[in-house]
């Protein structure tokens, strides 16, 4: 009865996690709406794929980082492309973690969010 929509992230820099989800992932925006006296954004990516966003909320009157607690929740991301995607995101500087027994990585967002990416032989 249900079916995947978006899921959420807070961001202090709109356009810093724009550029960041467009150079790391090729995430594009799809739609954005606004809050008529411009106190918050949200801003939704897509994959060109898939239905499936993530949705950016920035909001004007915060100033001080997302307390993400132990960050034990992550986005995942499946390619095709593992090596040359390892390659450019190593480039980036953004990998925060490597685990090569399941043949897995995580990249990091300017927020400090974690995101899997998976080739398809890791697919549980």
């Amino acid at each position: 009865m249900f079916i995947f929509h978006h899921f959420n992230f807070n961001v202090l820099d709109l356009e810093k996690s724009l550029a960041f989800y467009d150079a790391a992932l090729g995430l594009k925006e799809v739609r954005r709406k606004t809050a008529p006296d411009g106190s918050w954004v949200l801003c939704y990516l897509g994959d060109g794929k898939t239905d499936f966003t993530l949705e950016l909320t920035w909001l004007r009157d915060r100033k001080e980082p997302y307390n993400l607690g132990e960050n034990e929740i992550h986005l995942a991301f499946l390619t095709e492309a593992y090596e040359k995607a390892h390659e450019k995101h190593r480039q980036m500087g953004c990998i925060c973690f490597e685990n090569p027994e399941m043949g897995v990585y995580f990249i990091h967002d300017p927020d400090g969010y974690w995101i899997e990416i998976v080739p398809p032989a890791a697919v549980c």
